[in-house]
């Protein structure tokens, strides 16, 4: 880990989280410069940012553009959640902090959707929300704990939804429920919709997949369900 004072340090260990392609390098030192993180729910499009990195090793290079789109899911990751930029992202950038005007870092840049190689306009960066939540644990333990249901959910169609009695724009249908989970033991069942977690509504598997990995493992949840029309 070198320094722009010059310093260098060599990691004497690192912790990563595989299912969103996060790591933290530990090093022994002090007086290290550092920026805060913000909060990546609040940044709107069109926002204007900047992204730090080495593009094509090219240290300490800043490039600038807007937020293009928020909640991006590419299914690169088990758990995803992209900000979408136009500012210019290529090999080498990642890992390096995506900032608002402010210097607060919003999201870590990670990828390009590209169909040359090089920067196209989309680049992506891993949103500080989904950070907050890993490099907590990865500085702790070493590891990351997720809660889980232990169920399998699809896409809710509206017209069966009406039928149920479901309210309009919320829940998802429990397609599966996985034997001996925290699900299977709580009394859910095939065909249940699910429509909030911890009283908050959920709409799509995505959404549900964010909450649910959220909460701490071994603690007592309230789901919202429908099961044959009845709440």
């Amino acid at each position: 880990v070198e320094f722009q004072d010059g310093r260098k340090f060599t990691a004497k260990e690192i912790r990563s989280d595989p299912k969103t392609d996060l790591a933290i390098l530990i090093i022994d030192g002090n007086n290290f410069p550092s920026l805060k993180m913000g909060n990546s729910n609040k940044i709107e499009i069109g926002d204007r940012v900047l992204a730090i990195g080495a593009p094509f090793g090219l240290i300490g290079s800043v490039t600038a553009g807007i937020i293009s789109g928020k909640g991006r899911n590419l299914q690169m990751n088990m758990y995803e959640e992209f900000i979408q930029t136009d500012a210019a992202i290529n090999p080498g950038n990642s890992g390096g902090p995506l900032v608002d005007l402010d210097g607060n870092v919003i999201g870590v840049n990670t990828a390009i959707k590209t169909r040359t190689g090089g920067w196209q306009g989309v680049g992506l960066a891993i949103a500080s929300d989904l950070v907050e939540k890993v490099w907590p644990q990865l500085h702790k333990d070493g590891k990351v704990k997720r809660g889980f249901l232990g169920i399998q959910v699809a896409k809710l169609d509206p017209d069966v939804a009406s039928r149920l009695g479901v309210p309009k724009n919320q829940g998802v249908l429990i397609s599966k429920v996985f034997e001996n989970t925290p699900a299977f033991k709580a009394g859910l069942k095939d065909g249940d919709v699910l429509i909030s977690i911890q009283g908050k509504k959920v709409r799509d598997g995505q959404q549900v997949q964010q909450i649910v990995t959220g909460l701490l493992a071994d603690k007592i949840v309230e789901l919202g369900i429908v099961r044959e029309g009845k709440s």
